[in-house]
């Protein structure tokens, strides 16, 4: 599957920015997991037998998998820390979407978790392929580099990216892709630090990626007053984002930028109703 991603303008605090709608590429498969699993949705159904990733359980990642294991017959096992007995009986979220898609989620004691995933690629067969948390791999370059070129061929007035990390796969392979852009992020799980750590262990950060620090530091999946604010006031000018990592990046481009932004919308919408539902509460 390949589909090009269309282009909408949204007005915030009078402000002109332009959406590359990566979200509507397909309902589970979506946003910046689309492009991340691009190489994998692309290979040969018979080329792997199972699929192996681990990482948190409102994971959009998670979801965008268990998606592509279905399309392609893959078995796919997904390991986490232990979860709580409410989320397992919901009937909506990533969790739920995931395993009604063929997921086989197993469990591993807090103690010993850091320790299994570590060891996790050892004894693998060839048919069994891992992804790491949040679909970091360096395969991801491939999809990102047809984002890149989807770009380039918009032609757009502005030569201004921006788009939220988690392990930072996604900035980093599009700055790499578009030396001729300035791509803007900021991280949402730990500080710079921690990202340009995750960046580096792919390759070098190119110049053209400039990391913006939030104000304010926010500790990832947790609800904030200000994300819902501007989660309803992105809603109400007419796009709905994920409540996870697109907050943090909207409130810092709102506060530190002022050029014409084209912001790559990485989907992850399939989470909200799970998270609106903590808002609530």
């Amino acid at each position: 599957m390949h589909t090009k991603s269309t282009i909408s303008t949204l007005v915030l605090d009078g402000r002109e920015f332009l959406v590359k709608r990566d979200d509507l590429i397909d309902p589970y498969l979506a946003g910046n997991k689309y492009r991340k699993l691009y190489t994998l949705l692309q290979t040969p159904s018979n080329r792997f037998d199972t699929i192996i990733s681990y990482g948190g359980t409102q994971s959009n990642a998670m979801l965008a998998i268990s998606a592509m294991c279905q399309k392609k017959g893959w078995k796919f096992i997904y390991y986490t820390k232990p979860i709580s007995q409410t989320q397992k009986s919901q009937n909506f979220g990533n969790y739920f979407q995931a395993c009604k898609l063929g997921m086989k989620h197993i469990e591993i004691p807090y103690d010993e978790y850091k320790n299994f995933i570590n060891t996790i690629r050892l004894n693998l067969d060839e048919r069994t392929f891992i992804i790491d948390q949040g679909g970091a791999v360096g395969e991801a370059r491939e999809g990102l580099e047809v984002l890149a070129q989807e770009i380039k061929e918009a032609n757009l007035e502005t030569k201004v990216l921006a788009t939220p990390s988690g392990t930072g796969t996604t900035a980093l392979f599009l700055a790499l892709a578009l030396p001729q852009y300035k791509v803007y992020t900021t991280p949402c799980i730990g500080d710079v630090s921690y990202l340009k750590k995750q960046m580096q262990a792919l390759c070098d950060i190119p110049s053209n990626l400039i990391i913006l620090q939030p104000k304010k530091k926010y500790h990832f999946a947790k609800p904030y007053k200000e994300f819902y604010e501007i989660y309803k006031k992105t809603l109400d000018a007419g796009i709905e984002f994920d409540l996870l990592y697109a907050p943090s990046m909207w409130i810092t481009l709102l506060e530190q930028t002022d050029e014409k932004v084209t912001y790559i919308h990485s989907g992850g919408v399939s989470g909200n109703p799970s998270m609106l539902s903590r808002y609530e509460r």
